[in-house]
């Protein structure tokens, strides 16, 4: 593997510290903009791997932005495939888990290496921040998420998992789990595996990554079909579902308040359009699963 002078060995296998992990599919500006933002802070015992999920977008300036960094093709297509690849092309008896249009903090190995090392837990959930890429004022997607995107500290405290955009945990707990399981929600039916074996989970906001905000509806749309056709592969019943579609309308006007009064929208115009998204999204969401329900495709 060529390297640059500047740029430490990635490294060699059997004698790095700390895996990270970056499935990867055709979003190579993204990709590049993670990899510069994390040159500056590998040293010679991390194995950086990249996967790629045989992106038909040239990778060119993902090797420009980090030259010497390993990437490996997965030609099986899911986020999930990828990273059980990575693991397996690594060694390390940590594994930092980063998805590739994430933005990594300044520091953010430095806390990797340090969350991988606590012994208050065995899998780590770190801060995501949510920014936008476009100027203001933002879009009906872009307030929705701002207000409702990635709520972290939720997820791990109220429903026992983190989202594998920034997670941290050690390989013998990822061989004692098992691999992530495709066409599922991924990340929660991992972490929930992970913590039936008494595995335990822990925040760590100290281990910060910026998340780009859907910028439009159908950008948005994409994200929630795929969560929903995911999330309904993990439920038993049927009927539970169809109670759970009819109470989205209801969900929907629980959460308008939190939009009108949230600090991150700013003007009267980005709060009626994140509360226009909310209620749209709410409905779409009680059609995908009533159809679902009734056995039906979405």
């Amino acid at each position: 593997m060529a390297t640059n002078p500047t740029t430490p060995d990635l490294a060699a296998v059997g004698s790095a510290a700390i895996a990270v992990i970056i499935p990867h599919y055709n979003d190579v500006a993204r990709l590049a903009r993670c990899l510069t933002a994390l040159q500056p802070q590998l040293a010679p015992d991390v194995e950086l791997v990249v996967v790629d999920n045989a992106s038909t977008d040239s990778l060119d300036p993902a090797r420009a932005a980090l030259p010497g960094v390993r990437i490996v093709t997965e030609t099986a297509k899911g986020a999930a495939l990828a990273r059980n690849r990575g693991v397996a092309e690594t060694s390390a008896p940590v594994l930092a888990f980063l998805d590739s249009d994430c933005l990594p903090a300044a520091d953010w190995l430095a806390m990797a290496r340090a969350t991988g090392a606590r012994t208050d837990g065995d899998l780590f959930g770190g801060r995501i921040d949510v920014f936008d890429e476009t100027p203001p004022p933002r879009s009906g997607a872009e307030a929705f998420e701002a207000v409702f995107a990635f709520d972290w500290r939720g997820y791990i405290e109220e429903k026992g998992f983190s989202v594998t955009a920034n997670l941290v945990t050690r390989r013998d707990v990822f061989k004692a789990t098992g691999p992530f399981i495709h066409g599922v929600s991924e990340d929660l039916d991992w972490c929930h595996r992970a913590t039936a074996q008494g595995f335990r989970l822990a925040t760590a906001p100290d281990l910060r990554v910026g998340h780009p905000s859907r910028q439009d509806w159908q950008a948005l749309r994409k994200k929630w079909l795929r969560l929903t056709r995911e999330a309904f592969k993990l439920e038993p019943s049927r009927a539970a579902w169809a109670l759970k579609a009819l109470a989205m309308p209801v969900s929907a006007l629980v959460h308008l308040p939190k939009v009108i009064a949230s600090p991150r929208l700013m003007g009267p115009a980005e709060r009626f359009c994140g509360a226009a998204t909310l209620i749209r999204l709410r409905l779409a969401r009680m059609v995908w699963m009533l159809r679902q329900a009734v056995g039906g495709r979405v």
